[in-house]
Formats: C-alpha cells, sequence, structure tokens
C-alpha cells in the first residue's frame, strides 16, 4: 500500500470520528491501568461491568490494597480469569504506593515491569492517559493492518513497527483508536462488512464481502475530492 492510500485511509477515519478513545472507562491513568489490565481476553462491555462496581469503592493504589484480594476478587468475578489478575492488581498496587507514591509512572519500561502489564498494556496507557503516539497492537489492530494491507506483519512487534513508521504523524495519536474500532465493528474476524466500510475502495483485501441482498452500500468519496 502507498503513502497516498495511507493518508485517505485516515484522513476518512479523522472525518468520521474526529476525537476517538478507548472504550474501557476511566476517569485516571491509574483506573485506565486497572481497566486495560482486566481486559486481557475479556470484552471492554464486561470490563466496564466489573469497574463501575469497583471503582466507586476503590479507585486508588492504596484503597485497592486496604480492599485486599478476597475482596477484590467479588467485584472483578464477571471477568475472565479475575484471580490471576486479581493477583496482579494487587501486586501492581504494591509497586505502585512503594515505588512510585501511588502514581502511575509514564515510562515505558517502569510501566512494563508492573506485574500483568505487557507492551500492549503499556501503549494503551501512554498513548491514552499520557498522550504519547504508542501504537497498542491487539487482535483487531493485528488483523486490519494485514487484511487492509496498511501495515502487514507476521507477528504484533512487527506490526507496531510499520505502523510507527508508515502512519503519517498527524494521525499517529489516534490511529490505534481508529484501528481497534475498525477491526471491532467493521473489519470483524469471520466475515468483514466490506459493504459498510468507509475505506472500502482504498483498502487491498482481495476477497471483500458482498453486500447482503436487502442492504444497498454507502457512497464512498472519492480518493481525489
Amino acid at each position: 500500500m502507498n503513502a497516498t492510500k495511507r493518508y485517505e485511509i485516515f484522513t476518512r477515519f479523522r472525518a468520521a470520528n474526529p476525537h476517538p478513545t478507548t472504550e474501557l472507562e476511566y476517569s485516571t491513568p491509574f483506573e485506565l491501568l486497572i481497566a486495560v489490565l482486566l481486559s486481557a481476553q475479556s470484552t471492554d462491555v464486561g470490563v466496564n461491568k466489573a469497574t463501575r462496581r469497583l471503582y466507586p469503592v476503590a479507585n486508588t493504589p492504596q484503597a485497592i490494597l486496604d480492599l485486599g484480594l478476597d475482596e477484590l476478587k467479588t467485584y472483578i468475578s464477571t471477568i475472565g480469569l479475575y484471580n490471576n489478575k486479581a493477583k496482579n492488581v494487587i501486586a501492581t498496587c504494591e509497586i505502585l504506593v512503594n515505588q512510585y507514591g501511588g502514581e502511575v509512572p509514564r515510562e515505558r519500561e517502569a510501566l512494563e515491569a508492573l506485574p500483568g502489564v505487557g507492551r500492549k498494556t503499556a501503549n494503551v496507557v501512554l498513548n491514552t492517559a499520557f498522550g504519547e503516539p504508542a501504537m497498542a497492537v491487539d487482535t483487531h489492530i493485528f488483523r486490519v493492518s494485514n487484511r487492509t494491507r496498511i501495515a502487514p506483519g507476521k507477528n504484533v512487534d512487527e506490526v507496531e513497527q510499520k505502523l510507527l513508521k508508515f502512519v503519517p504523524r498527524e494521525f499517529l495519536h489516534d490511529a490505534h483508536h481508529w484501528l481497534i474500532l475498525h477491526g471491532r465493528y467493521t473489519c470483524v474476524a469471520r466475515k468483514p462488512k466490506c459493504w459498510n466500510c468507509i475505506i472500502k475502495d482504498l483498502c487491498e483485501f482481495k476477497d471483500k464481502t458482498p453486500a447482503p441482498a436487502d442492504v444497498l452500500p454507502p457512497s464512498l468519496p472519492s480518493l481525489t475530492d
């Protein structure tokens, strides 16, 4: 895919959604960190249901430590792998309290050193909480990047590096949100909704899904408009 196509793709994403953000609910960097940690192999909807109950009771590292492991589990028991996630949350809170005064560090190395926090989680926090041009490559972004050929790669690290290289700088801060939402709602895994895609004419996926018989495809802007 050439640079002109990429620029037009992100121009259309921006026009359709000028201020994208995560669908996880949070009000502080710490709340975002815990929500992302809980979201591994879980849906944002499920995490939001749990944190809506948890955060009014405990939404700081010390408050969660005061809550304790067993009580924490009662708030997140509806989330997959909650036992292990609860242990990671408690261990992370201990580090934040003991080493960072209860604040979430802004350095990648420090974030990735927290229990249960990998590169993807660190990238989400750096991008969404602190405004860094980080690229959190999840299954949606990996799929969209390869399927459209925006940034094809054999693994998430390769896709991340290609996106950081190829996405025009003016779009870099919001790109990961646009790509996640596109993969979640349009470029879905089994049968992408190509007929309802605002970048259909730019996407290089060959086996585009035709529109159902009772659905009219939307009109698309011209590349030269």
